[in-house]
């Protein structure tokens, strides 16, 4: 039986409880933000850092590039592999290799990787963002930091 003792102390750390639950809210959101590691696959000369940002209206080689995109889920960092092809800025073809660790990662990714074609293939690269693909928004994050170090790769 509780008693009335027993209700009073749980009623006294309510503030405790609602701070502690706050600082896990902001360290979940802080844990949402992605970063880009990666390499061109196209053997061109180029050796952009995938940081340099590429500015607006640049030109970019054609070829085929492959970087990787990292970002954070509920499960832990997770990446993914993203080749692109452009020819005159134009994304003409797109494939994202997922590398998720846990059952809903992988889910995640492959429904991400099933509709990212229809998003991105014939758009330009300079405009290509994409947030929520076939219902999965966190895989885009790492997708598109992908995208902006391919951008840093192929600009000429």
């Amino acid at each position: 039986m509780t008693t009335r003792t027993d209700m009073r102390s749980l009623h006294d750390h309510k503030p405790t409880i609602a701070v502690l639950a706050g600082l896990t809210l902001v360290g979940a959101l802080a844990g949402c933000s992605s970063t880009t590691t990666g390499s061109e696959s196209n053997g061109s000369d180029s050796n952009s850092d995938s940081d340099v940002a590429v500015p607006s209206g640049a030109t970019y080689a054609d070829g085929t590039y492959t970087e990787s995109g990292s970002y954070q889920s509920p499960n832990g960092t997770e990446t993914v592999d993203v080749t692109i092809t452009l020819g005159d800025g134009i994304v003409t073809d797109v494939e994202v290799v997922g590398q998720g660790e846990s059952r809903d990662s992988q889910r995640y990714q492959g429904e991400f990787i099933d509709g990212i074609a229809a998003e991105v293939v014939g758009k330009d690269i300079d405009t290509l963002t994409v947030s929520k693909v076939a219902g999965s928004s966190l895989t885009s994050g790492g997708f598109n930091s992908a995208v902006d170090a391919i951008k840093a790769d192929a600009a000429s």
